[in-house]
């Protein structure tokens, strides 16, 4: 027997036709959660119902539990099961797909990693505003009689520079639930940085090293190539204290140490979550001693 799963039910086949079947509920948001269980490769209970008891023959991988998995059986190529000779129509298969769409793009869009990227972005427009408030402060108390008609401004400025500190302690307790490894390399703010510049922790995961390097000089690379001049040997990574108190002639080489331990660090944030920080941190730390006796 063969079991063939449609968007509308599970059937139950011989060499030639349709035996048993069980016919999903003709509604799109049914429908919809049953295709959103499919593409996380769970077993249907419709699927176990209908295969119990029987020796069948599937072309899904995820359906290997309960069959022998043979997609090259010419029998799924012959077999022709349409929706509308059940009662299904092709619009409700195109409802449905709307409604899961918008659940990956709600989901997509609550993700811990993207809200770091905005709170970066808000971060950076705060420290932004801030800079223009304290510059026009410092222009106004030059002038008689400001201390009144200059309070507003002041507060405004005193409000902004808390909520930047605010801002920058959830960033904190963020990236260490997020990305321990990555945080415990380079610390909490210049991870979410390297997490902003590349998207999402996912892109950063599997750009090589030698990228994650330059994240952020974008600018002198584009120079580099245009121009001519030296290329960057890195971008934010630089704000680690490893790298700008090294000396100038070293800081390509502990940059590119430190890249690759990033590299190591957040694929194993996104992948396998496990904590490999302290082996991390001692083995970069000794590459940057070796670096600097030579």
């Amino acid at each position: 027997m063969y079991l063939i799963t449609k968007w509308f039910g599970a059937f139950l086949c011989d060499n030639k036709r349709v035996k048993n079947k069980i016919l999903f509920s003709n509604n799109e948001k049914e429908i919809s959660k049953k295709l959103l269980k499919i593409e996380k490769k769970e077993v249907l209970a419709e699927e176990k119902k209908i295969s119990k008891g029987e020796d069948v023959i599937v072309n899904e991988k995820r359906l290997q539990k309960i069959g022998k998995y043979r997609p090259s059986d010419p029998f799924f190529k012959k077999i022709n099961i349409l929706p509308e000779d059940f009662g299904f129509s092709e619009e409700i298969l195109h409802k449905a797909s709307l409604i899961i769409t918008k659940k990956q793009v709600e989901k997509k869009l609550a993700s811990e990693d993207l809200q770091i990227v905005q709170m970066v972005n808000a971060l950076d427009d705060l420290i932004h505003t801030s800079n223009l408030l304290s510059e026009r402060l410092d222009s106004w108390s030059i002038l008689p009689e400001y201390k009144k008609k200059i309070k507003p401004l002041q507060s405004a400025f005193s409000t902004i520079n808390n909520e930047i500190l605010n801002l920058e302690k959830q960033i904190e307790q963020d990236m260490e639930k997020l990305a321990l490894n990555t945080t415990c390399i380079v610390g909490p703010l210049i991870g979410a940085r390297l997490i902003s510049l590349a998207g999402s922790m996912q892109r950063l995961s599997i750009m090589p090293a030698s990228t994650i390097q330059i994240l952020g000089a974008e600018k002198a690379l584009f120079r580099h190539k245009k121009e001519g001049s030296r290329p960057p040997k890195h971008g934010i990574i630089f704000q680690q204290s490893a790298i700008n108190k090294a000396p100038y002639h070293l800081r390509g080489k502990i940059a590119r140490v430190l890249a690759n331990k990033l590299s190591i660090a957040i694929k194993a944030d996104v992948f396998t979550k496990r904590d490999i920080s302290d082996e991390l941190l001692e083995d970069f730390n000794k590459r940057v001693k070796e670096i600097r006796k030579q």
